[in-house]
């Protein structure tokens, strides 16, 4: 029975503390520990009761957003793939020995804004994670060889992913949407840059040297960690690393003038899907707007919004829908996409959805039904704060976005300021015809792989 307890309690007492901070002010229940290194790398340390487990993770603030030269779009997510090809002191394959021997789950992605690396493993092995960690990110060393070897992987990834219907639209969404931002491309990058990439081999050092730097870091470690002994070993295995980060010169997409449109020739029989994407604003936690159109979404798409009910449940013309706002550093997408159940229902599908919208354009929306939306989402958000690994997530996500580890906490100020009326502001000024991109993708029957018509 003591055995049971002593197992049981840590989780009754974090459940109390998540349920506290959901009925408080602030959603983030954990004290946050911080310090900046002199050579400007952030660390973050936020202790959690998960005896002998942290989570252990660096957030590089790079991803596709800062590929700014021509022929060079993918490089940020092909980097993901050559930061576990070893360094002098452990090359691969003892990088992968020392993980396997401490039993630790280690993987890393990238998105538009970021590339993140994780370790979740024994809280024993914490100096471990901060030498091979470190060590990789400041002297980082691959052949041309396997540069080359890299770059074919990153091909056939792409050649994978693309036979899902989804990632030609997304492509195709984003490059009629965004004309001078990068956003244009996706994280995965152009083809034509990534099947050019073996040739890139100096450029991708420099590529390195550039972006993977102390100051456009943060180190975050979360779970069964001492703050200050965190600190000692990051100024140890972290601090001699050089500063030198360049910032890229985004150049930013001018407002949407007119609609655009786009077809795409699926190959096979294909139910039609529909993609529509509304010009955004960038993620803030000093304005509504943010948790305005993310409520928005759960208040128009979500599954008891009567627009989910009509076309999903009541008239089952589509297999399903969603809408949703992705926080971005500069301006992005406010994205809706379903897959219809046959052509001809396409044109009363999209009139539903317009009509949708422009309810919620000249209607109030109804404020007992928006404060169960805020309520179940900050209970959603608290209780998933329930392991190293989720709390690291997190953090680093906002570390994305803003340098300050209180950002999560205005965020969830803002969701409960927000009124019906800033609901119906938010629709009325995201939601215009001009600010709109439409994909379909169907099959005809007369067209290849590749074919694609703009009208």
């Amino acid at each position: 029975m003591k055995s049971t307890m002593s197992k049981v309690l840590p989780v009754l007492v974090g459940l109390l503390v998540i349920a506290s901070a959901v009925r408080a002010e602030k959603i983030f229940p954990y004290k946050v520990h911080e310090k900046t290194l002199s050579n400007g790398l952030q660390v973050v340390v936020v202790p959690y009761e998960s005896p002998g487990t942290v989570a252990y993770m660096t957030v590089v603030r790079t991803g596709s957003r800062d590929e700014v030269e021509p022929g060079h779009t993918g490089f940020a997510h092909f980097f993901e793939h050559m930061m576990f090809r070893g360094t002098d002191k452990y090359d691969q394959d003892e990088y992968n020995d020392v993980l396997k021997r401490m039993g630790a789950d280690s993987n890393a992605s990238t998105s538009d804004d970021r590339t993140r690396y994780y370790i979740i493993g024994p809280s024993a092995e914490l100096e471990t994670m901060m030498d091979i960690e470190s060590d990789r990110f400041k002297n980082l060393k691959y052949s041309e060889e396997d540069f080359r070897r890299e770059a074919l992987a990153v091909l056939g990834e792409y050649n994978k992913n693309i036979s899902n219907p989804f990632l030609p639209m997304y492509e195709k969404m984003r490059e009629l949407a965004f004309d001078k931002h990068t956003y244009s491309h996706t994280t995965m990058g152009y083809l034509e840059d990534i099947k050019a990439m073996p040739g890139y081999y100096d450029y991708s050092m420099g590529f390195f040297n550039r972006f993977y730097r102390p100051e456009n870091c943060a180190l975050v470690v979360t779970g069964d960690a001492d703050p200050e002994t965190t600190f000692r070993l990051a100024e140890k295995y972290w601090g001699d690393w050089k500063p030198g980060y360049m910032a890229p010169e985004v150049s930013p997409e001018p407002p949407q003038t007119e609609p655009k449109e786009a077809v795409i020739d699926w190959p096979a029989p294909i139910s039609p899907h529909l993609m529509i994407g509304y010009r955004a604003p960038a993620f803030s936690d000093s304005t509504p707007a943010t948790a305005a159109l993310d409520l928005f979404s759960q208040v128009l798409f979500g599954e008891s919004a009567p627009l989910y009910q009509k076309l999903v449940v009541d008239e089952q013309w589509v297999d399903f829908i969603s809408g949703s706002y992705s926080d971005h550093r500069d301006p992005y997408l406010f994205m809706i996409y379903t897959r219809v159940k046959s052509e001809d229902l396409v044109p009363k599908v999209l009139a539903a959805i317009d009509e949708a919208i422009e309810g919620a354009q000249a209607e109030i929306a109804d404020a007992d039904k928006l404060e169960r939306i805020k309520s179940h989402l900050r209970y959603q958000f608290a209780l998933g704060l329930d392991t190293p690994g989720s709390i690291g997530f997190m953090m680093t996500s906002f570390l994305t976005l803003s340098t300050d580890t209180n950002t999560v906490n205005r965020v969830y100020e803002q969701y409960a300021k927000v009124t019906p009326e800033d609901i119906r502001q938010v629709a009325r000024s995201v939601f215009q015809e001009t600010n709109r991109t439409k994909i379909k993708l169907s099959h005809s029957g007369n067209a290849g792989a590749d074919a694609s018509e703009e009208r």
